[in-house]
């Protein structure tokens, strides 16, 4: 790989995702999720089981909880530890999209592969998030593309290093990371009729050194703990695939249009390339193949999966992406039109756009929203916290207006290359505009209001619950260093030190019913209660 694109790259991919990313709160659930259980290794030392609670967590293995307790070891208990890792991770992606394009189509293709994913909006993104995908994604594709390779060449270093990727895979988020790529195969197999050249002697190395990498864990556990940990696991993954779960239900279809607005615009260009493939040379097209049906396998799978949440689909970027830039190369290298995906980029993306323009018009005059939650007294609730919209807000959705104006000229003129450019450089800056405009705002109608209410709790002698929702925001914020009473201990028995307590507004009535808290204040839809100790011994 060529070392000034290479420091190009990761100086942009830096530049883009690591400002900002301690600026405000975790977001509930998932990010404060895995913060919380990096924190806790610190708390106890136990760096071989995750912990909730300082309870056994069972739905994920650690790696990358590893990963964010080395962070917060060296920036401290924070937001931006808990998101560096995954920014860490948005370079190196970026540096492997455009050397893997680089070594199958050349230069030009790896630099549009690498620009459609930065410059795609969840792809984008997920990068200054604090959630496992991203590493989890990368992993399974460095592991696909090895199994890719293995079908050209028989270089035991594929299977070698195929096996690790998918093992760390599995290691990051568990069996989902062996799943995949074995539909794939299995997929790839059935539509070649066999014709495939995968080795069974290199394919029992690649299963071999994924099982060695990731039983190197499990066996210390095994043998420090016993199988409790590894049985829990198991049968929570097999729970989280085959049911609805923490109320994330959805449509059939919820992944396609997830993929078609949150992967905008690459979207559109991987649309016209499955429905029109570029001219590819054979080796190029059996390539396309396992990206086709890698893009599919995730799709349907996750389409039957009963839990529908955002980032199931996340691995399918991959070779969205990849189907975009194909399409990106046909106009790069042949100077060629866009032919109609001109005009869906206009369409969809000025959409978008205006969604956005709008947004702080409507923030400013928020009680218009209040008939339409008029049957959600939380939601009505929440309309009414103090949050400032200036109208400079527009400015993100005008980023993105105008660079599809001005591309849509561009190409008008026959500048097409100049038009890719200015689409997706575009779409990296409405991102990062948005994300710097209106997060703040979100997090200020969502949540705020509750972890500025455990934030002042924290290093205190006492105990912060919720009631009636779900939080790990309790613990992350007011930083615990216990186990948590039972909620019948918390809510009505015998306690040593005072109880705080969150609930939503139309939860209240069910506290009060407790009679053992008072309430003490209320903010954004939250309602806080205080417990007094009823006892000055330890009760657990």
């Amino acid at each position: 790989m060529p070392l000034p694109r290479a420091l190009l790259i990761t100086l942009v991919a830096l530049a883009l995702f690591v400002p900002g990313l301690g600026a405000l709160h975790l977001f509930d659930w998932d990010e404060i999720n895995f913060a919380e259980i990096a924190r806790e290794m610190h708390v106890t030392g136990n760096f071989l089981q995750p912990q909730i609670d300082f309870k056994p967590f069972y739905e994920k293995p650690p790696l990358f909880i590893w990963l964010q307790a080395s962070s917060m070891a060296v920036f401290g208990v924070n937001e931006f530890a808990a998101r560096f890792p995954d920014a860490v991770c948005g370079v190196i992606t970026l540096l492997v999209l455009y050397g893997i394009g680089r070594r199958l189509r050349g230069e030009a293709f790896g630099l549009l592969w690498a620009l459609a994913y930065v410059g795609s909006i969840l792809p984008h993104l997920y990068f200054r998030s604090g959630i496992i995908d991203p590493w989890f994604n990368l992993f399974i594709f460095l592991g696909i593309d090895r199994l890719i390779r293995m079908t050209t060449r028989h270089r035991v270093i594929d299977a070698v290093l195929g096996g690790v990727f998918l093992g760390l895979a599995v290691m990051t988020k568990g069996p989902v990371g062996v799943l995949i790529p074995g539909l794939t195969v299995g997929v790839m197999l059935m539509l070649s009729r066999f014709r495939i050249k995968l080795q069974w002697g290199r394919l029992f190395l690649f299963a071999l050194v994924a099982f060695m990498t990731l039983g190197l864990w499990f066996a210390v556990d095994l043998l420090r703990n016993g199988p409790t940990f590894a049985v829990a696991f198991f049968w929570r993954q097999v729970a989280m695939l085959t049911t609805e779960d923490a109320g994330h239900g959805g449509f059939f279809g919820y992944h396609v249009v997830v993929l078609l607005v949150g992967c905008f615009p690459a979207s559109v260009f991987a649309v016209q390339e499955l429905l029109k493939p570029a001219a590819s040379p054979p080796a190029s097209k059996d390539h396309r193949r396992w990206m086709v049906v890698l893009f599919f396998v995730v799709l349907v799978l996750f389409s039957l999966v009963k839990t529908k949440i955002v980032h199931y689909s996340s691995l399918c970027y991959f070779p969205l992406t990849y189907l975009a830039a194909l399409q990106l190369e046909r106009i790069w290298v042949r100077n060629e039109a866009f032919g109609w995906s001109r005009f869906a980029l206009g369409i969809l993306g000025n959409i978008i756009a205006l969604l956005v323009i709008a947004v702080p018009f409507i923030g400013m005059d928020i009680h218009l929203l209040s008939d339409l939650l008029a049957e959600d007294r939380f939601a009505q609730a929440n309309l009414e916290a103090e949050v400032t919209w200036t109208g400079l807000e527009s400015l993100a959705g005008l980023i993105l207006f105008g660079s599809l104006t001005t591309a849509h000229f561009l190409h008008r003129a026959k500048r097409y290359r100049t038009s890719i450019l200015v689409t997706f450089t575009g779409s990296a800056l409405f991102v990062s505009t948005t994300l710097f405009f209106f997060i703040r705002n979100i997090e200020g109608y969502s949540q705020h209001a509750a972890i500025t209410f455990f934030e002042a709790h924290q290093g205190k002698r006492c105990y912060v619950t919720t009631k009636g929702y779900k939080s790990y925001a309790p613990w992350f914020y007011a930083r615990t260093v216990e186990t948590m009473p039972p909620e019948d201990i918390l809510y009505s028995g015998p306690i040593d030190r005072p109880v705080y307590l969150s609930c939503k507004i139309n939860a209240v009535d069910e506290v009060l019913a407790l009679g053992t808290f008072r309430e003490i204040g209320r903010n954004n839809g939250f309602v806080f209660f205080e417990r007094e100790a009823t006892s000055p011994r330890e009760t657990r």
